[in-house]
């Protein structure tokens, strides 16, 4: 029972059991003071309960707001310190198998590009045996004093070498920085050598080497095509090939050429020239009928119907009513190539077949038919 006296309700309040603490204070409807003291006491302990209650992991932050009265302000809670961990990003990498291989090639975007100065694969670095059907033991040339005199003898068997690098001078020239667009201009240099190392009564002479310095303008040219090829770039370059003989075997021109290179998705590819040679006077001539023969324009097409074997065709053809020029076929297979520079599928089993005009520089007014089985390096 509670007294009337409202201080000793105030210090005192017995909450009978079987009633609801609030329910008693709202019964002291006759004295304020002691039913203010009593809700006072109440929610005191209230206070006291919850603070001594260990928190419960399920409790929603509603029903703790429930059981806090209005009138104790709730103390602002800071958040938690949150860490932010930054993963570093991914080293540039222009070689990277997300651009087509004409985009890596010819560095034609900003993904691609491996900046300038730095040395480059440009036709395949090689070493193979050679089988042919003949063999040009005696050069000639329709100009005077271009003719051998007399008849070596060579063999149809060789080893042949080509050693080829390029490095970009230039880039930006009329793109400027633009991210799917980047111009460049290359300096490229290519060597190739035919070894009679199997004619050891001979001592092995090197029967040619030729030398092909060049120069190239590579503009990238985004075009969509009928069937869903897509043309992506053009370029003019300026070639010089020879053979650094002297006379009687000297053999040299140099050419303009205008190229295009088209791509379908990462399986097919085809590079198109269209050169015309630089005119030579009569006394400077070598070998003025070398168009005629070798050939006025290439289109070269490739298949890549997995990621381990590459089909190539090459045709040349001179425009002409004679059709001189050649065709070569070629297979690369990929070979596992750990730490080899460049990607471990740079190392390929090549196999070529060629037949026409213009497998050397000296034999460039010689048809011959020539099987090469060796190992390339490329894509590196």
């Amino acid at each position: 029972m509670f007294s009337n006296d409202g201080a000793r309700a105030q210090n005192s309040i017995n909450f009978p059991a079987e009633t609801k603490a609030w329910q008693a204070c709202a019964g002291l409807s006759g004295d304020s003071a002691a039913r203010l003291a009593c809700f006072d006491q109440w929610a005191q302990q209230q206070l006291d309960a919850a603070a001594s209650r260990p928190p419960s992991p399920g409790a929603s932050a509603l029903a703790q707001s429930v059981a806090t009265p209005e009138t104790v302000p709730a103390t602002p809670v800071a958040p938690a310190p949150v860490t932010i961990t930054m993963t570093a990003p991914a080293a540039h990498d222009c070689k990277n198998k997300q651009f087509s291989e004409l985009s890596r090639f010819w560095e034609l975007e900003a993904g691609s590009d491996c900046g300038t100065f730095g040395i480059r694969g440009f036709h395949p670095i090689s070493l193979a045996w050679i089988g042919a059907d003949s063999v040009n033991t005696q050069p000639s040339s329709p100009v005077p004093d271009h003719s051998a005199t007399t008849a070596l003898g060579y063999g149809t068997n060789e080893v042949r070498i080509q050693l080829s690098v390029r490095t970009k001078i230039a880039q930006g020239l009329l793109t400027g920085q633009q991210e799917l667009k980047r111009d460049s201009i290359w300096f490229g240099y290519s060597q190739q050598s035919n070894w009679q190392i199997f004619s050891g009564d001979l001592s092995r002479p090197f029967r040619t080497t030729d030398h092909e310095p060049e120069i190239t303008y590579i503009y990238p040219t985004d075009l969509q095509l009928p069937l869903g090829w897509r043309l992506r770039y053009s370029g003019l370059s300026l070639v010089h090939q020879s053979n650094g003989q002297p006379l009687p075997l000297s053999r040299s021109w140099n050419r303009n050429v205008l190229m295009a290179g088209m791509e379908k998705g990462n399986q097919f590819r085809i590079d198109a020239k269209l050169w015309k040679r630089v005119n030579e006077d009569q006394a400077n001539d070598d070998n003025p009928d070398i168009s005629n023969k070798i050939g006025r324009a290439e289109v070269a097409a490739f298949w890549t119907p997995n990621l381990n074997d590459t089909f190539g065709v090459t045709l040349r053809h001179s425009l002409r009513a004679d059709a001189n020029g050649s065709l070569r076929l070629e297979w690369l297979k990929q070979l596992s190539t750990s730490g080899l520079p460049g990607s471990q599928d740079a190392l390929r089993f090549h196999t070529q077949l060629f037949s026409g005009y213009g497998d050397s520089l000296v034999d460039y007014n010689r048809r011959r038919t020539v099987l090469s089985i060796g190992l390339s390096l490329v894509d590196w």
